[in-house]
């Protein structure tokens, strides 16, 4: 595996678009309560795993991406970067194929 860890984020949004919140720990979950993010626990809690993609439980709608993305000024960005579960804290641009910069890192 290529050294990943200087590989500028493009800000494209793809790694947020990947069933992302679905992957929070207990850690996680432990302190948004501490925290008092109600508003992460709700969707988080919301998100039921079928088999292959998340659906909200409230609407029975398919959850497509992560529901704290946004889009300003032609970049998307992350409403609770501060606080975002691991598994994005953890996520290394070029590190997953579904990253647009993934054939770049592996060539390196």
């Amino acid at each position: 595996m290529s050294d990943t860890s200087d590989t500028p984020c493009l800000r494209c949004g793809t790694c947020c678009m990947a069933d992302m919140i679905g992957n929070a720990d207990a850690e996680d979950l432990a302190r948004w309560k501490r925290e008092g993010r109600d508003d992460i626990l709700r969707v988080h809690s919301d998100a039921l795993w079928v088999g292959d993609h998340f659906l909200s439980a409230a609407t029975g709608m398919t959850i497509r991406d992560c529901p704290f993305l946004d889009f300003r000024e032609g970049f998307f960005f992350c409403t609770i970067y501060e606080t975002r579960p691991r598994v994005c804290r953890d996520f290394e641009p070029g590190s997953s194929a579904i990253c647009p910069k993934h054939a770049q890192t592996r060539s390196r």
